[in-house]
């Protein structure tokens, strides 16, 4: 028998590939687990080809290894087919890992079909040879090989198996694991070789007309190094941009996370909004109709909140909704819903036992709200209306509780603040009042059924007119004429005051401005600004577009705040003040004694005209206390050089009083009623045949 050697360096070479080939394998078991749709299958086919090649070139290489007396050589067709058993055997095994279970039976089965295959792989280049007489193979060797074939196919399918997660150290248990499996694979090679006999006068049929050993082994080194790695860069950098992608979509979902957070929670207090309310008013529906029970909807409105955001500033208003916020959530139990749904308004959602805890609860959150809350170094004090709505028996959608509960809150107003009220049926109708309500107003101006009707001012002295003030009216197609006391305070907690003011103005300085073509060129029109109006932004721009449209002088406008929507923020309310003065509009300040005054800001406002609140002049005759209080109001204006009307002028008395006291100009029911334009202006020529000079006759 002829005994051959082998070459120490290819021998090594074989080692390194298998160990390359096996780790090659693990971590494409990796891709593979993590890849979706048919990007597995495109894995796999790329998988088995470079793993095929890998271990089929280990084998070649073991083979080339091989140093006999005489020249060896390898037949192209059967060489070509053990590499085709080396990538099906290969790509067997890619895909029996890629299962999401490997049993023990399917494990054990899978090793003796991959093991079957890497033996063909082997004794078929051994083939290739086409040997002369032919190879002789040990039992007892052969046998061994092909255990070891087995063995490894099995402990190489298990590994592969557990390691195809990305784990912590999982490149390092790779690395390892591929050293063991490169091991065993040479193994099995070389006691496949070992097991091989050859005659003494043996021969290779294939060395003359197959692929010759020369130079062969550095080929296949190279090609199959290049496979392998290309593969395993493919691999890394899949890998790499896995899990940039990884990261990407976390911060993607962080982001929808937040966004979903936004969507559904209130910015200011992190309290549910509107939204999410609904949402979990929807659920408490469907658990009580599912299961029993019942709960309650609180709808709870601030009382005093306005006075205190108008006097220290938004600012501080932001800061005691907060507050406000957090102490009722300190009081909620786990399943109930807090909720932020605009302004001051919030919705308490409580699971019930039984109806009647809602009294004991509601009452809670009204002494929660009832104690002085500290705020950036003021103790303020504020109160709170809660209405109730029960379900079931109140209302069968989230939106019927929700209005319900509002109706009754605005009972529990209506009863003097500070405490709460179950809904009854009667409020729903004062609810769906107050809804159709908003609904025409909100169609009212394209409509055209506002108006404005004009209360004349005189002279306090020569009994002449002065000018107007301009009233609104809302002519209303069911309910006829309606007074700004119906729908202003429903104008302004909706925002539609501001173009309802717009149209006021654009109004009067139209009709101003036909009366000045008429010759009452030293008339004044005045119109009342709301706190809404006076701090919107384009109100300045407002007036100036208002007088340039209809080519009025601005000294024919008189525009009337409110004391208190003055000093509110008396700074801001400078800057604005300031504005219109400039342009020469005249400025008088409304209700003048009822609010807070402060003379320091006072005597710095650009006003013309002070005009005295009605309630004082009401009850001038009989109240020593307003008599001196009027005189106060008449001596602090001259003493600014400032004008002074009073208006609530209903008796001689009150006229006589405050004509030598030394008010301008007067009006009120004494001297003439609220009238459309051209009832007004038939009252003043009326009243102006009894006057000179002839100047004033129309």
């Amino acid at each position: 028998m002829l005994i051959g050697s082998y070459s120490p360096a290819l021998i090594a070479i074989s080692l390194c590939v298998a160990i390359l080939a096996s780790y090659t394998a693990l971590d494409l078991t990796g891709r593979i687990a993590t890849a979706r749709g048919s990007a597995i299958y495109l894995w796999i086919a790329g998988g088995a080809l470079a793993m095929g090649v890998g271990v089929w070139s280990m084998h070649f290489i073991g083979m080339l290894a091989l140093r006999l007396p005489f020249a060896l050589g390898f037949d192209v067709g059967i060489t070509a087919l053990s590499l085709l058993i080396a990538v099906l055997s290969s790509g067997f095994a890619l895909w029996l890992v890629s299962q999401p279970r490997l049993p023990v039976w399917q494990l054990a089965f899978g090793a003796l079909i991959m093991g079957a295959g890497i033996a063909s792989m082997h004794y078929t280049g051994m083939a290739a040879m086409r040997m002369t007489p032919g190879i002789d193979y040990d039992p007892t060797l052969l046998g061994a090989s092909l255990l070891i074939a087995v063995i490894a196919s099995g402990a190489a399918l298990w590994i592969a198996f557990n390691l195809r997660r990305n784990t912590p150290y999982v490149r390092l248990a790779r690395g390892g694991a591929a050293m063991v499996m490169g091991v065993a694979i040479v193994g099995m090679h070389y006691t496949g070789m070992a097991a091989a006999r050859f005659a003494d006068d043996s021969f290779c049929g294939a060395a003359l007309t197959g692929l010759s050993g020369r130079g062969l082994d550095n080929l296949v080194l190279v090609t199959s190094l290049a496979v392998l790695l290309i593969a395993l860069l493919t691999s890394l950098l899949d890998a790499r941009l896995q899990a940039r992608t990884a990261v990407l979509a976390h911060s993607l979902a962080l982001a929808n996370q937040e966004l979903t957070h936004l969507a559904l929670h209130d910015t200011l207090t992190g309290l549910p909004n509107r939204t999410l309310l609904a949402d979990r008013i929807a659920q408490a529906m469907q658990a009580v109709r599912e299961q029993g029970g019942c709960f309650a909807l609180m709808f709870i409105d601030l009382d005093g909140f306005k006075p205190v955001n108008d006097a220290f500033g938004h600012h501080l208003g932001d800061l005691l909704l907060r507050d406000v916020g957090q102490r009722l959530r300190e009081d909620l139990r786990s399943q109930d819903t807090l909720a932020r749904i605009g302004g001051d308004e919030f919705v308490l959602l409580v699971q019930l036992t039984q109806p009647a805890d809602a009294l004991g609860l509601a009452e809670r959150q009204v002494v929660l709200i009832n104690r002085a809350f500290q705020v950036a170094e003021h103790d303020l004090k504020i109160s709170a209306s809660v209405g109730i709505a029960l379900f079931p028996g109140n209302g069968n959608s989230p939106q019927e509780l929700l209005m319900n509960a509002d109706a009754a809150m605005y009972h529990a107003k209506g009863l003097g603040k500070n405490g709460y009220s179950f809904f009854e049926a009667s409020m729903n109708t004062n609810a769906r009042k107050q809804l159709q309500l908003l609904q025409d107003l909100r169609n009212a101006l394209e409509l055209e059924q506002f108006q404005l009707y004009y209360q004349p001012k005189f002279d306090a002295v020569s009994g002449m007119p002065v000018g107007a003030e301009a009233l609104l009216r809302w002519e209303h197609p069911q309910q006829g004429l309606l007074l700004p006391v119906s729908f202003i305070e429903l104008a302004e907690k909706t925002g539609l005051i501001i173009p309802i003011g717009e149209w006021v103005l654009n109004e009067a300085c139209r009709q101003m401005r036909t009366w000045y073509a008429q010759g009452y060129e030293d008339w004044r029109i005045a119109v009342n600004l709301s706190a809404l109006q006076f701090g919107h932004a384009g109100l300045v721009k407002s007036v100036a577009a208002a007088l340039a449209r209809h080519q009025l002088p601005a000294n024919s406008l008189t525009l009337e705040i409110t004391e208190t929507t003055a000093m509110s923020d008396a700074d801001a309310s400078m800057t604005v003040l300031q504005q219109l003065s400039e342009m020469g509009v005249d400025l008088s300040i409304d209700d003048f004694g009822t609010g807070y005054s402060s003379l320091m800001y006072l005597k710095r406002l650009p006003a013309n005209e002070l005009k005295i609140d009605r309630g004082f002049v009401r009850d001038l005759e009989h109240d020593s206390d307003d008599a001196a209080i009027v005189s106060a109001i008449v001596a602090l204006g001259q003493a600014l050089g400032l004008r002074i009307v009073a208006e609530g002028v209903e008796t001689d008395a009150q006229q006589h009083f405050l004509t030598r006291l030394g008010c301008n100009a007067l009006q009120g029911y004494l001297l003439g009623h609220p009238l459309p334009a051209a009832g007004f202006m038939a009252d003043i020529q009326r009243a102006q045949a009894f006057l000179v000079p002839d100047k004033y006759r129309a």
